[in-house]
């Protein structure tokens, strides 16, 4: 475990909560929380001890993601999508991944794995062009991946998903993120238009093989995204219940001469709101340690042990949603007003469900899988 990155989002946390409200109006990051994020490594948890990065185990970047999504869903979010992106720099040869990664403690790399793009060869490299949605924290990143179906390099190849690195200066942030929820992460759209990609600048998806050792790297990169989009509604679903129980302390409901604590459906659903939360979060962990302890002993993680981590990520997007409805319920008319936190809890938590890493299909692929049935491996 590495405790001084989960010290130091604890420590981020009072910060965080403070400038929620100013992410949801300016629909980014502000540029505070931005620097204080980046200073404590936490958006780049993944990138090797090699190239200067913490190389943190998936169980803490799980609790780092968590703890700061409980104070604002929207830097928790961000927190996960610089932090996944840079796990790429374990994939990228050198001098590429020094260029990114290892220059500048402070970088922050993002973007969108979607194959939207077309990467068109040319000499060693590729040209690139596409438009992709979903760029969240595009602003503050100083390198940007999209993913494109490219054009093989070698005589006699196919056509690949890979992903391709631009500075941010030669991608167009396009002004789209007009949103329910999860404002703060400025998950704009991204367009490039005849860009050059080196060869080195880009990664295969799809059977690509890290070029630096460590356990981490066994994890497939569509799992390691899944980990992180459920534990930032694990983190928004902790902060719900947390909420109600304080307003429940003080609140008296219309025409009633108790508090909103001393109700017995309240009492109801705030257990049943802990309940879920616990469940789906425990079985996350458990099959997370599973996963960790194949990866420790060297070789790649079993199919079967691939899809029930995911199984148990989309079940945990689905409890942290129910436990969040819940607490919003029980919330009353206290909830809708855009000042209190449940509501943004709420918009929130349903917008992260749209995610494809924690969608209900997840749970078709691996109910074929348990039942012995073909099914498309392809996101586990």
């Amino acid at each position: 475990m590495h405790d001084g990155l989960l010290d130091a989002a604890r420590g981020l946390g009072a910060l965080v909560e403070e400038r929620a409200e100013a992410g949801e109006t300016l629909r980014r990051l502000p540029p505070d929380v931005v620097e204080a994020v980046a200073a404590a490594g936490l958006f780049r948890m993944c990138v090797p001890a090699a190239l200067g990065g913490p190389q943190a185990d998936p169980r803490t970047i799980v609790d780092v993601i968590e703890e700061v999504a409980r104070h604002d869903g929207a830097a928790g979010w961000c927190v996960m999508i610089a932090s996944t992106t840079s796990v790429l720099s374990a994939y990228l040869p050198e001098p590429f991944a020094t260029e990114i990664y290892g220059s500048d403690p402070l970088t922050v790399t993002g973007g969108t794995f979607a194959p939207n793009g077309r990467a068109v060869a040319s000499g060693d490299g590729h040209v690139v062009s596409g438009r992709w949605q979903w760029g969240s924290g595009s602003q503050h990143c100083a390198w940007l991946c999209v993913g494109c179906i490219a054009d093989p390099l070698v005589e006699g190849g196919s056509p690949e998903f890979r992903l391709m690195f631009l500075p941010r200066a030669e991608v167009e942030i396009v002004d789209t993120w007009y949103t329910a929820g999860l404002r703060g992460t400025g998950s704009n759209d991204l367009q490039v238009h005849e860009r050059v990609v080196p060869g080195g600048r880009s990664v295969p998806v799809l059977g690509g093989r890290p070029l630096h050792q460590g356990a981490l790297y066994a994890f497939p990169l569509y799992g390691l995204l899944a980990l992180g989009v459920a534990s930032v509604m694990l983190g928004i679903a902790r902060r719900a219940i947390d909420e109600v129980v304080a307003l429940a302390g003080a609140k008296k409901p219309m025409m009633s001469a108790k508090t909103l604590a001393e109700r017995s459906m309240a009492q109801v659903d705030v257990a049943r709101a802990e309940a879920a939360l616990g469940g789906g979060r425990a079985f996350l962990r458990d099959e997370l340690d599973r996963a960790w302890a194949a990866a420790c002993e060297g070789g790649d993680i079993p199919l079967g042990q691939r899809a029930r981590l995911r199984l148990a990520c989309a079940h945990a997007a689905s409890e942290a949603t129910r436990a969040v409805d819940l607490a919003y319920t029980t919330g009353g008319g206290s909830s809708v007003y855009e000042t209190s936190p449940l509501q943004r809890c709420l918009r929130d938590v349903h917008t992260a469900t749209q995610h494809v890493m924690v969608a209900p299909q997840m749970y078709e692929t691996v109910g074929r899988l348990l039942l012995g049935v073909q099914a498309d491996t392809t996101l586990l």
